[in-house]
């Protein structure tokens, strides 16, 4: 028997930012392989006789094997099963995507990608402020903060990071972005370049701090929670602070 995959962007977390044909792989789903960020009421929508089952992968915690990942949701398929791996933000954006995409076509097994809300996207939105800004930010950009060993990437284009002109979001990057920012630093970005810090975006305990990039800097080289958070900087609102709290 031929199974099927869906690829489903859970969006930031709340379930109100789902997009209706994610909602509909869900309520028709054998088989759910969800990301850890996309837990919660998120999974309201599975069917009661379906396979839940959490692949999650956070940063300085045990996780599965990314192979190990692989062949579950292969395995699931082959039985010709429906079955969806769920990924927080948008699938296609630091989620690894490519990987299982890669271990279904040497299978031959088919699959689909429905994309959702990015976690970029989702922050803005909840700090009221745009990503672009006419005149001053044409150019979004989006980084990873850690390589897959965790620490920061060593390729980096600093001279296109270090642009006060534009909006960067760094994605999981709180334990590695004092390093980032010294690098942002030296490469001639002002410290006072505005920044903001999004925890837990769109879930009932977000918190939103907005500082500069040498101050926030600071703050994460002695302490930062393990909520998941995201980073943006650049031209952001003009002054930090001038956003919706």
């Amino acid at each position: 028997m031929s199974g099927f995959v869906s690829f489903v962007s859970s969006g930031p977390g709340d379930p109100e930012l789902l997009t209706l044909k994610a909602v509909a792989r869900l309520q028709a789903a054998d088989v759910i392989l969800f990301d850890d960020l996309s837990s919660g009421p998120v999974l309201a929508h599975a069917r009661s006789d379906a396979d839940v089952i959490s692949v999650g992968k956070r940063a300085g915690r045990p996780s599965p094997r990314q192979d190990s990942i692989n062949r579950l949701m292969m395995d699931y398929a082959t039985t010709g099963a429906r079955v969806v791996r769920l990924k927080s933000g948008d699938a296609g954006i630091f989620g690894r995507l490519e990987e299982e995409i890669t271990a279904l076509e040497a299978a031959g097994i088919g699959y689909e990608i429905i994309p959702g809300v990015p976690s970029a996207c989702a922050a803005a939105a909840a700090a009221g402020i745009p990503l672009s800004r006419r005149l001053t930010s044409r150019r979004v950009q989006f980084v990873t903060g850690h390589d897959v060993t965790g620490d920061l990437p060593e390729e980096l284009n600093m001279a296109a990071l270090a642009d006060p002109d534009a909006t960067t979001a760094v994605f999981m990057g709180k334990r590695t972005f004092p390093k980032l920012a010294a690098r942002l630093l030296a490469a001639g970005l002002p410290g006072d370049t505005p920044a903001l810090l999004a925890e837990a975006v769109s879930h009932p305990e977000q918190r939103l701090l907005y500082t500069t990039v040498a101050e926030l800097a600071g703050m994460l080289a002695t302490h930062h929670s393990s909520a998941p958070a995201l980073i943006l900087y650049g031209a952001l609102n003009g002054q930090p602070g001038g956003g919706r709290p």
